[in-house]
Formats: C-alpha cells, sequence, structure tokens
C-alpha cells in the first residue's frame, strides 16, 4: 500500500516538473505520454496533498508560484538522483532502457548520424530513439533533449560538449557567377554579393589562410538562408559566392556546377560537437550514444 502511495506522489511530482521544464501541460503531456486532462489531475491532486499552490495558470500560460518554483528545484534534484540511481542498476546489468532524445541539423545528421542509429538501435533493442533536426541550440532542459549534435565553433552556454570530428570548408560559387565577376584577390570579394548562413554572428566576415599568411576579407551579404542546402541551392543559381561544408559540395565541385573561389587560399576547419546538459548525473544512455558518435566519426 505505502509502496503504490509513493510511486503515485511520485509520478505527480515528475508530472508537475514537466509541466515547469516546458511552460505548458500540452507539452508535459506529450512528453509523458498521458494526456492533458491526466496531466492536470496529476498537479491538483499534488497541490491538494500539501496544501499549497504550485502553478498560476491563464489561458494563455502555465507558471509556477514562489512556492512552486522552491519545490521544482528541490525536486529535480531529488528525482534527479532517483534516475541516476536506476540507471546505475541498468549499467551493472549491461541494460540500457527507455528514451534517447537527439537532435542533429538536417544536412549533417541525414549523411553521417541517421545512418548509425540503426547501428546503435540494434545494439540496444530496449531502447527508444526520438529524432529531431533543428540547426539553432535549442534549450535542451525545455526540450527535454539529451543531447544535440551542432556544426561549427559554439557560443559560450553552461552547456557541456565534447567535439567529435572536424570537417572542411570552402568559398564557391558558379562558374556562371565568376564569368560575371571576376575574383582574383581576396580584396576582390567586397565587391561581390554573398550568400550568408543567417545562423552565424557575421556570415559574410572570414579569415582566409594561405602561405602568405591569413588575411581577413568582408563581403556583402545580398542574399541569405539559415540551412546549407538552401545556400548550396543559390550558390549554384548563380546569386553569390558562398561558405558551404566540403562534404556537401563535392559532387557539385566534381561535375563543375560549383568551382571553389580563391583556391590558394583555405578557410578552417570547423568542429563537429555533442552538446549535452550540464548537470550531476547524465544518464548512462546519453553517455553510451556520445562514446558511440566519437567511436564512429
Amino acid at each position: 500500500m505505502l509502496r503504490t502511495a509513493l510511486h503515485t506522489q511520485f509520478n505527480r511530482v515528475q508530472t508537475f516538473l514537466a509541466v515547469v521544464d516546458f511552460g505548458s501541460f500540452t507539452k508535459a503531456a506529450d512528453f509523458l505520454g498521458i494526456s492533458k486532462a491526466m496531466a492536470s489531475q496529476h498537479v491538483k491532486a499534488l497541490e491538494q496533498a500539501l496544501g499549497v499552490t504550485l502553478l498560476l495558470r491563464t489561458t494563455r500560460t502555465v507558471a509556477p508560484t514562489e512556492i512552486g518554483q522552491g519545490f521544482h528545484d528541490d525536486f529535480k534534484a531529488i528525482v534527479a538522483d532517483v534516475e541516476g540511481a536506476f540507471d546505475s542498476v541498468l549499467q551493472r546489468h549491461n541494460a540500457v532502457s527507455g528514451r534517447l532524445r537527439i537532435s542533429t541539423t538536417g544536412e549533417y545528421g541525414e549523411r553521417f548520424i541517421l545512418p548509425l542509429i540503426p547501428l546503435f538501435a540494434a545494439r540496444y533493442p530496449a531502447l527508444s530513439i526520438s529524432y529531431v533536426i533543428d540547426s539553432a541550440l535549442s534549450d535542451l532542459v525545455a526540450e527535454r533533449l539529451d543531447l544535440v549534435v551542432r556544426l561549427g565553433t559554439l557560443v559560450d552556454s553552461n552547456l557541456r560538449s565534447r567535439q567529435l570530428a572536424e570537417y572542411d570548408i570552402l568559398l564557391v560559387a558558379s562558374p556562371g557567377f565568376l564569368a560575371r565577376h571576376a575574383i582574383e584577390r581576396p580584396a576582390d570579394l567586397a565587391n561581390v554579393p554573398w550568400i550568408a548562413n543567417s545562423n552565424l554572428p557575421s556570415p559574410s566576415r572570414w579569415t582566409l589562410h594561405s602561405a602568405a599568411g591569413p588575411v581577413s576579407v568582408s563581403g556583402r551579404a545580398a542574399h541569405q538562408a539559415n540551412v546549407s542546402h538552401a545556400i548550396r541551392a543559390l550558390a549554384c543559381a548563380s546569386l553569390g559566392v558562398a561558405v558551404l561544408p566540403a562534404w556537401l559540395v563535392e559532387q557539385d565541385l566534381d561535375c563543375g556546377r560549383l568551382q571553389r573561389v580563391l583556391p590558394g587560399y583555405s578557410l578552417p576547419a570547423q568542429p563537429v560537437s555533442v552538446v549535452y546538459p550540464n548537470s550531476s548525473h547524465v544518464p548512462y544512455r546519453t553517455r553510451l550514444f556520445i562514446d558511440f558518435l566519437c567511436e564512429h566519426l
């Protein structure tokens, strides 16, 4: 009887934590695999058991009260400790289960990460994998993601990261564009239109390297897109010069659809990083997948 009561209260606490983290009963319910009505009942029952109001509800928002925020902060650590204890037991018995929630950028994920997921799933058949495509560095805690794979230099954050690999980036343009715009030296790049990556803080400002040393260039961002395949399409359509991953344009270069601009100069290699929450307990399944990525990338 006591075990049942503890289990019920633990479920209610987990529901409350999820509602606060997501800021939504609907999102919390989806995450927990229960109905919105059940999530609401869990929180209401928890408030009645404690004799306090934990959440302020309006038609549009849900926010914790001062008492609710304190309750959330205290029990967040407790639930993490409980989950960590379960993970430790599973690890000792070589069992991996639960759901692993990961996110990658579209192009890189499709080419390099998605082919690895069936291999990982075959190794751990009791594990459920949730895969999301996103080019932004999401709020991992709010989105309840276990890890994300991101390209390029990471901005400072309170997250943990580990570099998996590196890749080359190239300055490219179409033959038609280069026939109209002569680019013979780095200074010429200031006078031509660029296709910029809108995810970057300075998308048309780069440092080129050669045997003579580094040189900074800055161009006019005439067009922009937030994903590499769109930037590539615009470059192939002769709308400007672009900086793109070498692995994305290798076929375009081979068939002559694109050409390297100033091939005597190079751009700095970019890191591929896995990013995950900076918590005292990293789930065993997360650590396994990170090691798996390091092994294969």
